[in-house]
């Protein structure tokens, strides 16, 4: 890879960034260290150029923090983390996928039986409410502990009392559980449908959901591509050989000799 020599504003402006914050990623070690030259500046490389697109393509895909931990561990060769925090990326989109994918099916589950229940034109108390999902009273009450359930109290004998809001978000809760997932889980879903008004209304954050999982996957291709390529220049570009400090009480010893041999010539 060519040596021409960078300035900061030079990697800067490919991608709308300020010439200080090129210097800040350099000292945050996500890009490598920059020559320096005889006036004290700072003199990129091309190699500099690949690290920051790598940087800026990782930051949509795997968020900011692990886009700058990836950099620092791949310029200090540390490349099995680089690989595990890489995994751990995918592995949380694919959890995302299948937590859509649940609530998803479990959205048309409840919409197909509500569709083919009775309308619910009253309340129900937690016994009859329990027998139409086929579970125990105890369970819609830890339910109700962990946030999913909200029903009111009958005033006049402090039985809980289900409206059909609240049963709609109990056949919802009782549809994840059935899938596996944890009432921690399930909760702010199960919020998301309350703040939409309803099932239907849910679809559309449903699809801007998976558009963001997409954008998200596409993101890493991309990131992945620009990672590869900066580690190909990087492995080609020889490494700048260290030299060791030299103590002055050495250099006098070495010097010493020619001075007085050039003085007493």
């Amino acid at each position: 890879m060519g040596k021409k020599r960078l300035r900061p504003i030079d990697l800067a402006r490919e991608h709308g960034l300020s010439a200080q914050a090129v210097r800040n990623y350099e000292e945050q070690g996500i890009l490598p260290d920059a020559e320096r030259t005889q006036h004290g500046y700072r003199a990129y490389t091309q190699l500099h150029a690949r690290a920051l697109r790598a940087f800026v393509a990782l930051v949509p895909a795997h968020g900011h923090q692990t886009a700058a931990e990836i950099m620092r561990a791949l310029n200090t060769d540390d490349i099995d983390t680089v690989l595990a925090l890489l995994d751990e990326g995918h592995a949380q989109l694919l959890r995302d996928r299948q937590t859509l994918a649940a609530v998803d099916t479990a959205l048309r589950d409840l919409t197909s039986s509500e569709s083919q229940a009775p309308p619910q034109s009253g309340v129900i108390f937690i016994g009859g409410l329990a027998r139409q999902l086929g579970i125990g009273p105890a369970t819609l009450r830890k339910w109700e502990k962990a946030g999913l359930l909200h029903p009111r109290r009958d005033p006049k004998t402090g039985y809980r009392v289900y409206a059909p809001a609240d049963i709609r978000d109990a056949r919802l809760a009782h549809q994840l559980r059935r899938g596996g997932y944890l009432l921690r889980q399930i909760a702010p879903l199960i919020e998301r449908v309350r703040q939409a008004g309803g099932v239907a209304p849910l679809e559309a954050t449903l699809e801007e959901w998976r558009s963001r999982l997409t954008t998200r996957g596409l993101a890493m291709l991309a990131s992945a591509a620009e990672l590869s390529a900066y580690l190909e220049d990087r492995d080609r570009t020889p490494r700048q050989p260290e030299i060791p400090p030299v103590c002055p009480l050495q250099v006098g010893r070495l010097v010493l000799p020619f001075v007085i041999r050039l003085y007493a010539g």
